[in-house]
């Protein structure tokens, strides 16, 4: 354990495969996902760029594009304030405090929090499913973390397009299967699609996974880039993912 840095008997220690780093997790809670992972590996943060991660939940977004990308400083916001202590600890253990800062607050009114054009990147692994539908206590922080039950598409959107500067970039991770409402609404709030990468669990299996980035202010002009295949049989990942996760 890192001096001064707590890690509760419920939490565990987990190892990042990038420049040392650890990142502190609750199974009880949410545990990151490969989503996550591959979001990391698909926005580009450049020298000098600020970053801002929507819904960052045990800050693995900031943690894994500070290791990853050449940007100056990443920010994450976290709703839900267990998740913000966690992350904020997660930060300290890889003495990260000078490249991260992680904020609690509401998703809805981020624009408010950090001001209009503050950023020059925008990542989100937002919820993905509509609605309720399935869960038994909407204060639970897994049914949080995958059902728009504090934020929709819409608020993350609304707020990226303010908080982006000019030109600025929008990376998301979400589900095929809401691709349509996904481009509409983009356009709808002047974030134009310019890159999309479906995933696929195996080649001849339907992707289940979509990684889109967006541009504030862009003129329209969609990039399709060739399948990300997670396995190439079953418990086995192919080269691409290893490359993405560091082994």
């Amino acid at each position: 354990m890192e001096a001064g840095v707590t890690i509760h008997s419920h939490e565990r220690l987990d190892e990042l495969h990038r420049n040392g780093y650890k990142i502190i997790q609750d199974p009880g809670r949410f545990c990151f996902g490969m989503d996550a992972v591959l979001l990391s590996g698909f926005a580009k943060v450049k020298k000098g760029e600020c970053a801002l991660d929507l819904g960052t939940g045990t800050g693995i977004i900031p943690i894994l594009l500070e290791a990853k990308t050449e940007g100056e400083h990443f920010t994450g916001l976290e709703i839900q304030p267990e998740s913000a202590d966690m992350a904020a600890r997660s930060v300290a253990y890889n003495h990260l405090e000078d490249k991260i800062d992680i904020v609690t607050g509401d998703i809805k009114y981020a624009s408010e929090r950090f001001g209009a054009s503050s950023f020059d990147v925008v990542t989100t692994n937002p919820p993905y499913m509509i609605g309720q539908h399935g869960i038994k206590n909407n204060a639970d922080a897994k049914a949080i973390a995958r059902h728009e039950i504090l934020c929709d598409l819409d608020d993350i959107l609304r707020e990226s397009a303010k908080l982006l500067k000019p030109g600025g970039r929008f990376y998301m991770v979400h589900r095929p299967f809401r691709l349509a409402e996904i481009f509409s609404k983009m356009v709808a709030y002047h974030i134009e699609p310019k890159r999309m990468q479906l995933v696929y669990p195996f080649v001849d299996k339907e992707p289940n996974m979509v990684l889109i980035e967006g541009l504030r202010g862009g003129k329209s002009r969609l990039t399709v880039e060739k399948p990300l295949i997670v396995y190439k049989e079953p418990g086995v990942y192919t080269d691409e993912i290893y490359t993405i996760y560091g082994y």
